[in-house]
């Protein structure tokens, strides 16, 4: 059986997968979950309820805020990935900062977003209506930063000794190196640390839309749901948010397999 699931291509097992998790969804949902809380139903709807949902409010209900949420998570994706790339080629530039940069990366990590978003929403304040919220930006922006840190640090130190010292005996500098030798030798590792950092992007813009202060996004979106007890609404904007976020991870991955062909065994031709 092990050797059958093995033969099977990669869309087939992500089938099976998908299969597996909603089965155990449905049979979750009639049963262990159908009276948990105090919402009419139960807490946890079944697929085909969810499904429903998403057929009645149609695109024209999510579109608005799926659009807004994913600017969000763009914008803040773009800001954090840029800083974190630039800290990292600095490290490498400059090595007695790298304590420093490493101290910055493990306390916007360690800092809970959800004790730092208020702080964040009062200094920058609500945004104009139907504009992307500068809190959910931040957050994304902050959700990203220290995979990218650490990913890129990783990848661009992964470079070989031989080809640096060939550089160096060139008269080449640590730019030159940095620019010649790591960027590609630390591209696998940078590009999975991104492929990682956008599903991150996407969950902290919503984090950021649940403070308040936005007309549009899914994270309010599921907030008014949640207030309604519209509990169908509310799994189908998560299911929705889900499938964004995932789609986010799958880009990268399509990135890494192209850019990075030397990785899975492929030729660049």
């Amino acid at each position: 059986m092990r050797s059958s699931l093995r033969a099977l291509p990669a869309w087939a097992t992500g089938l099976i997968g998908a299969a597996l998790v909603i089965g155990l969804w449905w049979i979750g949902a009639v049963t262990v979950f159908a009276e948990v809380g105090s919402m009419p139903g139960g807490a946890v709807p079944t697929p085909l309820d969810v499904f429903v949902q998403l057929i009645s409010d149609g695109p024209a209900f999510y579109l608005p805020h799926v659009s807004v949420t994913v600017l969000e998570a763009l914008i803040g994706f773009a800001w954090g990935t840029g800083l974190a790339l630039a800290l990292a080629a600095l490290v490498l530039l400059l090595p007695r900062i790298e304590k420093i940069a490493m101290q910055v990366a493990v306390i916007t990590y360690c800092i809970p977003i959800v004790a730092i978003g208020p702080i964040a929403y009062i200094v920058i304040g609500a945004p104009s209506a139907g504009d992307p919220a500068g809190t959910a930006v931040f957050l994304a922006a902050m959700s990203v930063f220290f995979t990218t840190v650490i990913g890129s640090l990783v990848g661009l130190k992964a470079a070989d000794a031989a080809s640096l010292d060939l550089i160096t005996v060139y008269g080449g500098s640590k730019f030159t190196q940095l620019r010649k030798v790591r960027l590609i030798a630390g591209l696998p590792s940078v590009l999975t640390a991104l492929q990682v950092a956008a599903p991150a992007a996407f969950i902290g813009a919503i984090l950021g839309e649940y403070l308040g202060g936005v007309s549009r996004g899914l994270g309010i979106a599921m907030l008014v749901a949640g207030s309604t007890a519209n509990v169908d609404r509310v799994w189908s904007l998560a299911l929705v948010a889900g499938v964004a976020a995932g789609l986010g991870y799958a880009i990268f991955a399509v990135i890494l397999r192209l850019a990075t062909p030397w990785t899975n065994g492929r030729s660049s031709r």
